[in-house]
């Protein structure tokens, strides 16, 4: 290495003096520097240059015993000691700057002033040791040779920058990591030549590293400049950013408090429109919508209704049924909406939303009766997302609906009022929605209950299942003498709101059925409750009927299949009761009631003793709706959403199961049907070892796709000998026959299905393959029995 530089030293120094004149050019084009750095770095530059090229000269000329020679080897060796020292100034005017400007030091530092004071006497000592010979001389033949002082030369260049050093230490962290680098480069890779200098005569390294140093101050202070226009670009993109979320902030909040505005006008309407917009965007986000999309979507949900601005106070306020004049006038609510939003010229799509919000799938909305894709799209949804809330929310003239009466409302409208995607989405929603809420939660019921005239205050429902559940409350009897009577009871009922009701039109929407009253004496009521058995355990029970007794009252219950058995005791009286319902596919809820009485501290326990058959003495035969001829699978009755399975069987090659299906009598809705669940085990048992199941098929037309291990690709369609929803379920309560139809083909599974008119097909694709495939029949509410393998 170090002949190669002896050799071709000369060249690399041509090579560096270019690239010094190159960056000197570049840098006066440059812009993004203050001009005392720019000014300073081209002195650099230039300082570095020149000292290279008139070390350069020095060697070109050395030896050269001529009149020229003589002359320009004295000049050049000058220029080189005198410029060693000038390097260090300039690069001491850099640092400078920069301790001053990013360092925000108040005033230059003493060592830098040190410094500067340093590398001017060590120009005035090039400028003696020219006249004197302190640091060389030259012999007869015009030959270069090192002085007496010569070390005194390399105070500057090393004793400086150790100088610097401290200075750039100390404001480190205020220059930026490109810059720190390259002042750490300058400093050190000088005096490490430096020291090499000294042992190795006749070649410049150190110059030729001053130069090279000094190109590579250039190169980073031109990526720091990168650097910082970039940040600078962010900073400016952040604050634009920054500037349109401000701004859609505005947008969002003037909306939503002209959506306010309007929805003043109709107590039930507040936060509907807000709702809607949560709802219409989660739909457009589902079927993978831009962003863009789906915020339009949501403003365009968000002002939908302002139509409603223009309808009169007579029909908003309306707490009757709405009569043919009030729909009529309701109509025109997209028509008014259209007419507002059109003046939103830049957003055209609001006016489009609520122009068209309440057209149908099936041609039978309004205003203009658009049907199917020449409904907008973004129209399309807001529809859904309306529909859903409208149902769920409570208005003047009836409750709210359950949520899964809303789904039902979904499953059995998509494709005829609703866009069946969006339909699809929704439902989806929906059982999201469900699974992540507890319908039965405990904690919802009151603890307190100021009961008056006999059933005017009631808890909510306290749910009953097949563990046991402890309910216990403090009864105040009322002391008044002219009150007649004064007991708590409980009210046994099955409701989607888990609510009594006395409405036929809420009985009819909650599906409210109630079973019986009971009192803690031994007084009940039957109502639909097949039968009632009450049995004393301890007291006296012509004391119990007596009177009634403040204190402590508790119910230990549990409900087995169709039988349900509660402790009650009181203060003075114990007894069991048992209750034969209607069948085991009814839910059972306690109400806590009571007449002229406070009862407080309700406090309920649910405990993991789950009871078996025998628990609780049979006291009405068992409703069973299976007592049919069976085939080749045994008969099995579905009380509950998959309470109980068939037999499996193996899916190889093709498969048909022929069934006889009957919905239960309390079956409410098109789901309440049979289902074929597809899976595989070891053992071919439903959970048995390795269990994984791919998918659950409802021949009402829907699919579970929540499993990990397929992916489900499903198709339904309602033909032409589709006789609507209410003639599918009225068929299905009255029994019929179905066929559902299976083929494996490698990892793949085809289920196919037609049953008065809906015909679905789901390919199931097994994620990891396996040997062997089962199917199992179930369902909800449901009876499956003659079922035959074909």
């Amino acid at each position: 290495m170090y002949e190669y530089l002896v050799t071709n030293q000369l060249n690399i120094m041509l090579i560096l003096c270019g690239a010094c004149g190159i960056m000197v050019f570049l840098l006066l084009i440059t812009r993004f520097l203050s001009k005392k750095r720019k000014w300073a770095l081209i002195l650099m530059e230039l300082v570095a240059m020149f000292l290279l090229w008139f070390d350069r000269l020095a060697y070109i000329y050395s030896g050269d015993v001529s009149r020229k020679g003589y002359f320009m080897v004295r000049i050049s060796n000058f220029m080189v000691f005198f410029l060693t020292s000038a390097v260090v100034l300039v690069f001491n005017v850099i640092v400078s700057n920069y301790t001053l400007n990013e360092g925000g030091a108040k005033s230059l530092p003493r060592r830098l002033e040190t410094v500067g004071v340093i590398s001017v006497v060590g120009m005035i000592l090039a400028v003696v040791s020219a006249l004197t010979g302190l640091y060389y001389h030259f012999d007869a033949n015009n030959v270069y040779h090192r002085g007496s002082g010569f070390l005194i030369a390399y105070i500057v260049p090393i004793v400086c920058p150790l100088l610097q050093y401290t200075v750039i230490r100390q404001y480190r962290r205020s220059f930026s990591k490109l810059i720190y680098i390259s002042m750490l480069l300058y400093i050190f890779v000088p005096i490490f030549c430096g020291v090499l200098q000294i042992f190795a005569y006749g070649i410049s390294i150190v110059n030729m590293s001053i130069v090279a140093v000094s190109i590579s101050l250039y190169i980073f202070t031109y990526l720091d400049i990168n650097n910082t226009v970039e940040h600078a670009h962010e900073i400016e993109i952040r604050n634009m950013q920054g500037e349109q979320r401000r701004m859609k902030r505005i947008y969002d909040q003037t909306a939503k408090a002209f959506v306010s505005a309007v929805e003043k006008r109709d107590d039930f309407a507040k936060g509907n429109a807000v709702r809607i917009a949560e709802y219409a965007r989660k739909l457009a986000a589902l079927a993978d919508k831009d962003e863009d999309f789906c915020d339009q979507v949501y403003y365009a949900a968000l002002l939908h209704d302002v139509g409603l601005i223009g309808i009169p106070d007579s029909v908003i306020k309306n707490e009757a049924d709405p009569s043919k004049w009030d729909r009529e006038v309701m109509r025109t609510k997209p028509v008014i909406g259209k007419e507002i939003l059109a003046n939103i010229s830049e957003y055209p799509y609001l006016s489009v939303g609520a122009a068209s919000s309440h057209e149908r799938y099936n041609g039978t909305g309004y205003p203009e009766g658009l049907k199917g894709d020449a409904i907008p799209e973004i129209a399309r949804i807001i529809g859904v997302a309306d529909a859903y809330v409208t149902m769920t929310t409570k208005k003047r003239y009836r409750d709210a609906r359950p949520s899964f009466v809303a789904r039902e409302a979904f499953v059995s409208g998509s494709g005829a009022e609703f866009d069946p995607l969006y339909a699809g989405l929704m439902v989806r929603i929906i059982d999201d929605e469900t699974q992540s809420q507890i319908h039965d939660d405990i904690s919802l019921v009151e603890k307190e209950l100021v009961c008056r005239d006999y059933r005017t205050t009631v808890s909510l429902g306290i749910p009953v299942a097949t563990s046991i559940e402890n309910i216990s409350f403090n009864c105040e009897i009322s002391p008044d003498p002219q009150v007649q009577y004064s007991a708590p009871s409980i009210i046994l009922f099955d409701s989607f709101d888990r609510r009594i009701h006395d409405n036929p039109k809420a009985i009819k929407s909650y599906h409210y059925l109630e079973y019986g009253e009971v009192w803690f004496d031994n007084h009940s009521i039957t109502t639909a409750a097949r039968k009632i058995e009450e049995n004393t355990i301890e007291g006296d029970v012509n004391l119990a009927m007596m009177k009634s007794v403040s204190g402590k009252y508790e119910i230990s219950a549990v409900k087995y299949e169709d039988h349900l058995k509660l402790l009650m005791t009181c203060p003075i009286y114990k007894k069991e009761v048992i209750i034969a319902l209607q069948d085991g596919s009814t839910s059972v809820y306690i109400g806590i009631t009571g007449e002229n009485c406070s009862i407080k501290d309700i406090n309920i326990e649910q405990t993991d003793e789950v009871i078996g058959p025998g628990y609780i003495p049979r006291i009405s035969e068992e409703i069973s709706y299976i007592n049919h001829m069976e085939s080749d699978i045994k008969n099995v009755q579905v009380n509950q959403t998959c309470s109980a399975f068939t037999d499996s069987v193996e899916i190889d090659g093709k498969l048909e199961l022929v069934f006889h299906t009957m919905s239960l009598p309390v079956a409410t809705f098109v789901w309440h049907c049979p289902y074929a669940l597809l899976f595989s085990s070891d053992n071919g048992r439903l959970k048995g070892k390795n269990y994984r199941a791919y998918a659950l098929i409802k021949l009402n037309g829907e699919v579970e796709n929540k499993y990990d291990f397929a992916v489900n690709s499903f198709t339904m369609k309602r033909k032409d000998s589709f006789p609507g929803w209410d003639t599918w379920k009225e068929k299905n309560r009255e029994g019929m026959e179905c066929r559902i139809s299976f083929e494996r083909k490698g990892s793949r599974i085809i289920t196919t299905a037609e049953n008065l008119g809906v015909y679905l097909e789901c390919t199931t694709t097994i994620n990891d393959p396996v040997e062997k495939v089962y199917v199992a029949l179930t369902g909800d509410r449901c009876a499956l029995t003659d079922i035959r393998i074909r």
